[in-house]
């Protein structure tokens, strides 16, 4: 990770206090439409109301020190990713482990869905992307989590984000997977934790060496 930046973790009401950021983070990697802000901003706050929700923040800290304890608006939020336990009632995991199951079997499913963490944001501005953030996040995000594994959609397409997700274990379930009301392909991915090269249980948050 770029020397400087600091891996901060946070909880739902954290997180809720910096959702703005974090909106605009997603908007700058992921330019979306922006008709489409709206309904993200309202899924991310539903996020972070799921069990075991964790989110980490990557910051730039103020010239005057590291900013405390879960409190990226202190210095520049950079890059956010989160996840939750997934579960029966959320609409990703219900569409994923139906059709996991009617494509590789019921036991396929339970074995990737049945005790998952579900990764459901990883964004970094552009202007900070292939300096390893990514990596250092997901490294946090997953340190210590109980679940047996984790899961993540992606676009199905040789992407940065692809290719990291597979440099951390992760393998493809279902490819050219199309979410209702999108036509765009994805892949459905997943990985037994702990993810290599994860720490057994998080870090203090500190600067990066």
């Amino acid at each position: 990770m770029q020397p400087g930046l600091i891996l901060a973790e946070l909880d739902g009401n954290q997180f809720l206090a910096n959702l703005e950021a974090c909106a605009g983070v997603y908007a700058a990697a992921m330019n979306p439409p922006e008709e489409q802000m709206p309904g993200r901003h309202t899924i991310m706050e539903r996020h972070s109301g799921y069990a075991a929700f964790r989110a980490i923040a990557a910051i730039v800290p103020p010239a005057g020190g590291a900013p405390a304890d879960g409190a990226p608006a202190d210095g520049e939020l950079v890059g956010f990713a989160y996840g939750f336990h997934g579960g029966g009632g959320q609409w990703w995991h219900d569409v994923v482990s139906r059709t996991t199951a009617s494509i590789l079997g019921s036991r396929a499913a339970r074995d990737w869905f049945g005790d998952s963490l579900e990764i459901a944001e990883v964004h970094v501005l552009p202007s900070y992307q292939g300096r390893g953030t990514g990596l250092a996040m997901m490294l946090r995000l997953t340190a210590g989590r109980p679940e047996r594994a984790a899961v993540l959609s992606t676009m199905d397409a040789n992407t940065r984000a692809r290719r990291l997700y597979r440099g951390l274990g992760f393998t493809d379930l279902l490819t050219g997977f199309t979410f209702p009301g999108t036509e765009l392909p994805y892949a459905i991915m997943g990985a037994p934790l702990p993810l290599p090269g994860a720490p057994a249980r998080p870090e203090p948050d500190r600067p990066s060496r």
